[in-house]
């Protein structure tokens, strides 16, 4: 289903019908010639006046029948290849959608657009009135030159020879124009990954006063993109003018040759108005060999493109046959495990068991496997080695659907939808979460306090990537949206940095009273004071694990923290973090 040929296949007898409209059509245009010959033969020369109004109603007859066929091959051309566009560009956000991780971490968006957008908008065209004209023109050509040597064998000639030389230089066109089209291409993706980025990250760019460069950088591949296509038009300039040429050449060819042969009584007068007539028919197809070389060159270019992703495979395969467990209790363990990326090594021996409803927090300075954790929890990636549990079932023989959704993550950067916060916040299970649900959420996340004011309240509007609001306010929708999953684990990945103490401290007892098993990734010792167990990272290694109190007295890196967050300050025995003497 991944191939065009699939399409064309399926759709066959949509083309088939579209070309015989096109045949019938074609011919249709092709008869006019012949009536043209007996006006001129047998009305002017001959002077059988009483046969003009027939031969001119069946002109009129022949343009209505052709104009009914025209119409008909186009509205099947178009239907069809707008289906071929649409399914197409389905399968291929559908299969970008099911690969992994890895992929997106090698490829970028501009580019992925690219791709979806403009490279399968290139073979809609090319399934459509390319394809149609391409198939017009070998029809026309074919009835055409039939019709031509009825009339005159010998004048035929000319244009038998001229066609293969037309033929010739479209080839030619198209070859060059080949290449060209797959730099413009891959520029054009570069071009749309550099504004994406930049429109994305506006805010970014005013707030370092990048604007200047980011401009210059813009325009340097924007000139780079007018100067492939300045490449392209020179390719097309210097070879489609031969075709104009051949062609305006042509007509006057066959009336100078047939010119001769009426003096010569060889053919009558009007056998020659019905061969220019002919000659000027087949003037159009040979100019739009041109532009069809262009578009079709075009459309080959992408269709590489798409069959490359096509040819990704995703690197994490789900079982033939998972395990779907009954009820998900939350149970995790990891069991020695390691975990490489391209040869750099990310985790080494990790272990650690969490019972179903306890918590865990995971501490550790930046980049030192914190995310990573949490990321082959879900199978974003396969771990090198070792051995990754839930309810004692390794992750690798359970369901991709099953575990991911028994996880509900509070991502360290936050990603709303241009949408209402009730439309973001219920997004884990959007056909299964009521109004009260979403309320009780935003309740426990502490985001009802400035919902409730807004004016449109939950079907406020917020923009892109969560415009407008301050980064604890979208910290707030994201926990809001993983607690009305209701899901048997809970992922906090710094998901409070952006709050103020006071904030953080009633979300962390609010999070309490929630029934699931809990991941905490944190910097603030205040996250993880709690937990039933806290481990320290440290170049992908656990280098300390216990709880608050017996790692503050090993005066590691977690007692360092807590001594760089609190200075002299002195933790009451029994008494909140927020709470000191």
């Amino acid at each position: 289903m991944n191939k065009l040929s699939y399409y064309l296949k399926k759709y066959w007898y949509a083309y088939a019908f579209a070309l015989l409209c096109t045949i019938i059509a074609v011919i249709m245009d092709m008869v006019s010639p012949q009536i043209t010959k007996r006006i001129i033969d047998q009305v002017i020369v001959d002077g059988e006046v009483d046969l003009l109004p027939s031969l001119l109603l069946m002109i009129l007859f022949i343009g209505f029948g052709r104009a009914i066929f025209a119409y008909l091959k186009e509205l099947i051309f178009d239907t069809v290849s707008s289906k071929i566009g649409a399914k197409l560009r389905k399968r291929l956000f559908n299969h970008i959608q099911g690969l992994s991780i890895s992929f997106f971490d090698k490829n970028n968006t501009g580019e992925l657009m690219s791709r979806v957008k403009d490279d399968v908008d290139r073979i809609w065209a090319a399934t459509g009135y390319v394809s149609m004209l391409i198939f017009e023109i070998i029809i026309h050509t074919g009835i055409a030159l039939f019709f031509m040597y009825r009339l005159s064998p010998s004048l035929s000639i000319i244009p038998t020879i001229v066609l293969p030389i037309v033929a010739g230089l479209a080839i030619i066109m198209e070859r060059k124009l080949g290449k060209i089209y797959e730099q413009i291409s891959e520029q054009n993706a570069k071009l749309n990954t550099v504004a994406q980025e930049n429109l994305s990250g506006v805010r970014t760019v005013k707030s370092f006063a990048r604007e200047k460069h980011e401009i210059k950088k813009f325009l340097s591949h924007n000139k780079r993109y007018y100067e492939l296509n300045m490449k392209q038009s020179k390719v097309f300039i210097k070879l489609y003018p031969y075709f104009q040429l051949i062609t305006k050449l042509l007509p006057m060819v066959v009336i100078f040759f047939g010119g001769r042969m009426v003096i010569k009584d060889e053919i009558s007068l009007g056998t020659l108005g019905a061969f220019a007539e002919y000659s000027m028919n087949i003037v159009w197809p040979m100019e739009m060999l041109g532009w069809l070389s262009n578009d079709l060159a075009a459309a080959f270019a992408s269709y590489k493109r798409i069959k490359k992703i096509f040819a990704q495979k995703p690197e994490i395969i789900e079982n033939d046959n998972p395990i779907i467990l009954d009820k998900v209790n939350g149970a995790i363990e990891f069991d020695n495990v390691s975990l490489s990326i391209n040869d750099k090594e990310i985790l080494s021996n990790i272990s650690f068991k969490l019972e179903a409803g306890k918590t865990i927090g995971i501490m550790g300075a930046t980049g030192t496997g914190k995310s990573s954790i949490i990321n082959i929890l879900q199978r974003f990636y396969d771990i090198s080695e070792g051995e990754i549990k839930l309810d004692d079932v390794n992750i690798k023989n359970l369901s991709l659907n099953q575990l991911r959704s028994s996880v509900s993550i509070v991502m360290q950067d936050v990603f709303l939808f241009s949408d209402t916060i009730s439309e973001n916040v219920k997004l884990g299970k959007r056909t299964k979460v009521n109004k009260n649900e979403i309320i009780e959420a935003a309740s426990y996340s502490q985001a009802s306090e400035f919902i409730d004011k807004m004016e449109n309240g939950y079907e406020t509007i917020i923009g892109e990537r969560g415009v407008g609001l301050s980064g604890g306010q979208k910290q707030r929708i994201s926990i809001a949206r993983a607690l009305s999953k209701k899901t048997p684990i809970l992922v906090l990945d710094d998901s409070t940095s952006a709050l103020d103490m006071e904030t953080e401290h009633m979300i962390q007892k609010s999070l309490s009273q929630i029934d699931a098993t809990k991941i905490i990734i944190a910097h603030r010792i205040s996250a993880v004071r709690n937990a039933d167990e806290i481990i320290i990272l440290e170049d992908g290694r656990i280098t300390e694990r216990g709880t608050h109190e017996t790692l503050l007295k090993e005066k590691g890196y977690y007692y360092q923290t807590y001594q760089a967050q609190y200075g002299e300050y002195k933790l009451s025995e029994g008494k909140d973090l927020l709470y000191v003497n």
